[in-house]
């Protein structure tokens, strides 16, 4: 019988999550700095590729918070914020958008992870 992969890639994304939640406050945080350019984490599916790990089989290729930290990239600016006057790119409106979608997946990863512990439970019942 194969090792169950779910809470160590449920784990993983976690860690995502929580970086790509702090660059997107950044971003926010410094939508009115002169200069400041706005940024992204690489995404989720690119991370797992670079790293190899697999559903199927256990990998060393584990990573940390601060790898993840160091696949942080600038963003293009949109052709609706465009580099303001300041030389700023963020777009609030954009970066709200991208906090909504890192709470979403955070609450499904929970969500995902709670029923496969219930299911999980179920069966050491029997």
């Amino acid at each position: 019988m194969q090792p169950i992969q779910l809470f160590e890639l449920a784990s993983k994304q976690a860690d995502w999550l929580s970086v790509r939640q702090s660059v997107v406050a950044g971003n926010i945080a410094n939508a009115n700095t002169p200069g400041f350019k706005a940024k992204d984490v690489t995404p989720f599916q690119a991370v797992l590729e670079t790293t190899g790990i697999r559903m199927a089989a256990t990998q060393p290729g584990h990573f940390t918070e601060s790898e993840m930290a160091s696949r942080v990239i600038e963003t293009k600016p949109t052709e609706e914020i465009g580099v303001q006057e300041s030389g700023n790119t963020v777009g609030i409106a954009e970066e709200l958008m991208k906090e909504g979608q890192v709470k979403r997946d955070f609450e499904l990863n929970a969500g995902l992870v709670k029923a496969f512990h219930r299911m999980m439970l179920m069966t050491v019942r029997r």
